[in-house]
């Protein structure tokens, strides 16, 4: 029986996976750098995810391998680190990659002094040398070497390097936030956007939300079709695409070419929350039926396959399965014949829509070559499929829905890839909010029970009795202090709740935590927030970003809660902190603003005009349902919507609302309100969607 290493006391799936590797792994801790010290040897240091496909390689390849974790075991310290349970860990290393390599992903290789200070970085490292490149085989004793004999060299770069990351560039706003970076990235997203296949850039290709997300807003600000065009067309191929998972719903991470064909199969549960945002939004603007069904289909994978006995929501599900990427995804010719069988009809139906091919169409990584296997795709629109086979798109869609029944039937009996089963508060937050949002959209009391579900988990399980949260829960305990996503993105989630039930408890537990990351991650000297708070463990520098790579930083939506919870709440004070915060970060957005485009969404709204809609009465009146159904369904970005049911004691959150917005003769009113300036209150539905239009 093969002997476990310290990992097997972790609760992390992915050291978990590390726990009979003979490699010594130690978890970052005290007990790792305290031996380093005492032994005098550099710390290697290795941060991955369990369902990333390149760290399976490299735990396979090496990891397992006896000579390289004798060269480890005998040099270094060897840690492991789960980027997802430690993202503060993670973003500074991978802050280190890229500054010494000018690249970065994971797996990520850091080798450290004792002290923490990085000296060699990189991602994965094949064995032995390769192409070129030396592997582990060849490094380690390189490093081993150096260490010995020229340890003041290495100290001194270690020195340098770190004294260089911690140093901050200066460099100052030309102008205040305004419309001028709203259409500069809109201008630079239009000059990378590929025409014919949507998205933005050359492979690999990225989902990119957030780029979709400020589109739609940029469209609706300066009635632009064009901006409204590109999110139509990248959604509709991305919809279209391998992907897109056509027989279980939802997204796979990215497409490894630029057709949306071929993608890294993992599936991550904030990919999944904030597509189903971009669809459901996109769906307000454009009334698509297919981008409505596509949140759909999304949101009910997560319902189906990510989501905890308990009603949270798993991390992610792996790209392999029995040692092979998306092959848990693939159909050969042969197997969609087994699976429909007794239907010819539907097996023509399928091989046709879904264009499965005898040769396939996916390849083999190492030779390139076709290996009969298939990623189901549409090689045209439903619409067209139902004209070619001369059917309505409702008889289509009827058809294939149970194709689809009979391929999952089949493919649920192959193995399934691993689950990720750790609960993180960001992506919960994150996939609260989406089903919220959706749940109001399409009025849909099934996502606004999961939303609110999810909630009660994280505020009875991740909730500290200090106020504040943790970040991680798996196998029935909480851990970790939360982090600044943490925060941000269950705030999020809970201000969409709000707007979805009008339960005033949502929003007074956003306004507590929004409280929460004012005292303790907020930059008193220069504005904005730090990722770790102040009561965090001291790493070689603390971290402040605002870059929205593939989910928004925890300061662009902070800002977006601050100017929401300032409406909401008669704030002016927390506006004011938006405010600061977009002044800290001004510099780098002016220099490269299509890599902050939820922050310039959170512009959007700070340059407002807002428009304030107080719905005094009952919420649950026929005249309340047909203003809330257009509102909802509509598309108004800028809207702050209040609900004011009637009661005995006036709201503690809304005293100056309930005071001032009162229903007129016991009926439902409408108070539409743009910057602090109200029009008549009206009981008419109608006339309220005048107000608003």
């Amino acid at each position: 029986m093969r002997k476990h290493n310290r990992l097997i006391h972790e609760k992390s799936p992915y050291l978990l996976q590390h726990a009979s590797n003979p490699v010594d792994w130690y978890p970052w801790g005290e007990e790792a750098f305290k031996k380093a010290l005492r032994e005098n040897k550099p710390i290697f240091l290795s941060i991955g995810y369990a369902t990333c496909h390149w760290c399976h390689v490299m735990e396979k390849e090496s990891f397992e391998d006896p000579v390289v974790a004798g060269l480890l075991n005998q040099f270094f310290i060897a840690v492991k680190v789960d980027r997802e349970e430690r993202p503060d860990i993670d973003q500074i290393y991978i802050k280190v990659c890229q500054f010494m390599t000018g690249t970065g992903g994971w797996p990520l290789t850091i080798i450290l002094t004792p002290e923490k200070k990085p000296f060699f970085a990189g991602t994965y490292i094949p064995r032995s040398a390769r192409f070129g490149r030396p592997g582990l085989l060849e490094l380690l004793p390189h490093i081993q070497a150096l260490w010995k004999k020229q340890p003041e060299k290495i100290v001194q770069s270690a020195d340098s390097i770190t004294s260089s990351l911690q140093k901050k560039k200066q460099i100052s706003a030309s102008k205040k936030p305004g419309l001028h970076l709203l259409k500069q990235a809109y201008e630079n997203l239009a000059g990378v956007f590929d025409e014919k296949r949507g998205g933005f850039g050359r492979e690999p290709k990225f989902p990119s939300a957030s780029k979709l997300l400020f589109l739609l807003r940029f469209g609706k600000r300066m009635n632009n079709r064009i901006a409204v065009g590109m999110v139509e067309k990248t959604l509709q191929e991305m919809q279209m695409g391998g992907i897109f998972d056509h027989i279980g719903g939802g997204f796979h991470r990215y497409a490894t070419d630029a057709r949306w064909l071929v993608p890294h199969f993992e599936k991550m549960l904030y990919d999944q929350a904030l597509l189903a945002m971009a669809y459901t939004e996109a769906y307000q603007v454009t009334k698509n039926f297919v981008f409505r069904k596509t949140a759909w289909e999304t949101l009910n994978y997560v319902l189906s396959d990510m989501t905890s006995p308990e009603s949270a929501f798993y991390s992610a599900e792996d790209a392999d399965s029995e040692g092979e990427e998306g092959k848990y995804y693939l159909w050969s010719l042969l197997q969609a014949r087994n699976a429909l069988k007794d239907t010819p009809e539907q097996l023509k139906l399928a091989v046709t829509v879904f264009s499965i091919e005898e040769k396939g169409n996916f390849s083999d990584e190492a030779t390139g070559l076709l290996t009969g296997k298939n990623i189901l795709h549409l090689k045209r629109p439903l619409e067209e499929w139902s004209r070619y086979f001369n059917m309505s798109l409702q008889e289509l869609e009827k058809r294939l829905k149970k194709i689809k029944g009979k391929l999952q039937a089949s493919r649920s009996k192959r193995i399934h890839p691993m689950m990720d089963d750790k609960i993180l508060t960001d992506w919960n937050g994150l996939m609260i909010a989406a089903l919220a949002k959706s749940a109001a959209v399409f009025e849909d009391h099934n996502y606004k029970k999961a939303a609110e579900n999810a909630a009660a988990f994280i505020l009875k399980n991740m909730h500290s009795k200090h106020g504040g949260l943790f970040h991680r829960f798996r196998e029935n305990e909480a851990g970790i202090e939360a982090f600044l996503d943490d925060y941000a993105f269950f705030t999020w989630g809970l201000l969409e709740l709000y707007g979805c039930t009008f339960k005033e408890k949502y929003l007074q537990t956003a306004e507590e935590l929004t409280q929460y990351i004012l005292d303790h991650f907020w930059d008193e000297k220069n504005g904005g927030f730090y990722f770790s708070p102040d009561s965090g463990e001291k790493l070689i520098f603390r971290e402040k970003t605002a870059y929205d790579g593939v989910y928004p930083s925890g300061n662009s939506v902070a800002v977006m809660n601050l100017l929401r919870l300032g409406r909401l709440l008669s704030r002016p004070d927390w506006e004011g902190k938006a405010s600061q915060a977009l002044d800290a970060f001004l510099p780098e957005i002016q220099s490269f603003p299509e890599a902050f485009l939820h922050m310039l969404s959170a512009v959007d709204l700070y340059l407002g005009p807002t428009q304030e809609i107080i719905i005094s009465g009952r919420l649950d009146s026929s005249a309340a349902q047909e203003g809330l159904r257009f509102l909802r369904q509509g598309y108004f970005p800028r809207n702050i919507i209040i609900g004011l049911p009637p009661v005995k004691e006036p709201s503690t959150l809304f005293s100056d609302f309930s005071r001032k917005y009162r229903s007129i003769e016991g009926k439902t009113t409408f108070y539409v309100c743009r910057d602090f300036s109200c029009q008549k209150p009206t009981t008419d539905p109608e006339e309220m969607k005048k107000q608003c239009s």
